[in-house]
């Protein structure tokens, strides 16, 4: 039976049930001082604990799909996504705060192991101001490339995820330093953040109308101001933007509706479109235009599909965002272009994002203006 399946469930909860009837039953004969009784008070008391958290657990899992499968609970699925190609259907902006070793094996030398700066974002036409880590790769230090611009790509987390997760938890810089080394992709600059610009508000990277102007910022600011900052090519198709979760959803979206910035967007596990709860409060202010441009869905039926190349993610067992790709997929016309990574089971966690960053990586940099 399948982690999610409702027969596990059911049986976790009927065992919890009837362990605590059958603590309240043996309890009189229990009561006594002998270490016998003690120890058989402490057993089952024990075993009722963890048989109601398991089932708590469960319910949890089954609501929320942290982990789609046995195997994905206790980290046995280490097996890469594949992507699946689908026929068409100024530097004063930033501000260095701190210069860190890229976490990777290998000399401490920038040459060697790469960089990672935290900046400071000032943008120019949105107002707001947020920090985020720029990856450089070893080839951005080394003397033969030292007039050398790279691509770039913008990396977003989830909500309220912080942009340390990208490097500690989904190890976005090792790995494209590992892709690089062996030849599977070209050196990138990665410009790593979070798309919560005003916390604790979720925007769904909208440019809200009277608040924050996050879409903006993402799509126009954050590139200029990198650009300024660092050698990133100036040339078409230089940029790239990729995300998880949230991070997803606002990558697409960015992508979609700025293809003259991004040639390439990846939505791991994204939703197709903006989500309304009390953490995100009143997005559109009643502008139903607005609402749906913010729908990815109904963007690609009704909005001309740019010269952009999309990547959408999704698992035949643990993710919710299945019968939605599927759609996506079938929605993208030409000049646009669509690929997919769909796994055979993976939840909605890092474990899952970590088994599509590589390829998803090693697909952007194939589509991004060459170093």
């Amino acid at each position: 039976m399948g982690l999610t399946s409702h027969k596990v469930l059911a049986v976790a909860v009927l065992v919890a049930v009837l362990l605590f009837a059958a603590t309240i039953w043996l309890w009189p004969r229990l009561s006594r001082r002998t270490p016998r009784a003690v120890l058989g008070r402490i057993g089952m008391l024990f075993a009722t604990q963890v048989t109601i958290f398991a089932a708590v657990a469960l319910v949890a899992n089954q609501y929320f799909l942290f982990y789609g499968t046995w195997g994905d609970l206790f980290g046995q699925e280490q097996e890469l996504g594949a992507v699946v190609g689908h026929a068409a259907a100024d530097g004063k902006h930033v501000t260095v705060m701190d210069t860190q070793h890229s976490p990777v094996p290998g000399s401490r030398q920038p040459s060697v192991a790469g960089q990672i700066q935290k900046i400071a974002i000032s943008g120019e036409k949105s107002g707001i101001n947020s920090t985020a880590y720029v990856y450089l790769p070893p080839q951005y230090f080394q003397p033969q490339f030292r007039k050398q611009k790279f691509p770039a790509a913008e990396v977003l987390t989830g909500y309220p995820g912080v942009a340390e997760n990208l490097i500690k938890g989904l190890n976005y810089p090792t790995t494209a330093w590992q892709l690089a080394k062996a030849n599977k992709m070209q050196p990138m600059i990665l410009v790593m953040l979070r798309p919560t610009v005003a916390p604790p508000r979720d925007t769904e990277c909208v440019d809200v109308p009277g608040g924050p102007q996050t879409e903006t910022f993402l799509a126009k600011d954050v590139p200029t101001a990198v650009s300024r900052a660092y050698r990133v090519k100036d040339v078409p198709r230089s940029w790239g933007i990729i995300g998880n979760s949230t991070g997803g959803y606002c990558a697409l979206k960015i992508a979609m509706h700025h293809p003259e910035q991004f040639s390439v967007g990846a939505g791991l596990s994204a939703y197709y479109k903006a989500a309304e709860d009390p953490t995100t409060g009143d997005l559109f202010q009643g502008d139903d235009a607005l609402r749906k441009r913010a729908n990815l869905l109904w963007s690609l039926d009704h909005l001309p599909q740019g010269d952009t190349s999309l990547l959408v993610t999704s698992s035949r067992k643990g993710e919710r965002n299945l019968k939605d790709t599927e759609t996506f997929i079938g929605k993208v016309k030409a000049p646009a272009q669509v690929s997919s990574i769909i796994l055979p089971s993976g939840a909605h966690n890092f474990n899952t994002w970590r088994r599509e960053i590589p390829p998803a990586l090693v697909w952007m940099s194939g589509r991004l203006s060459g170093a």
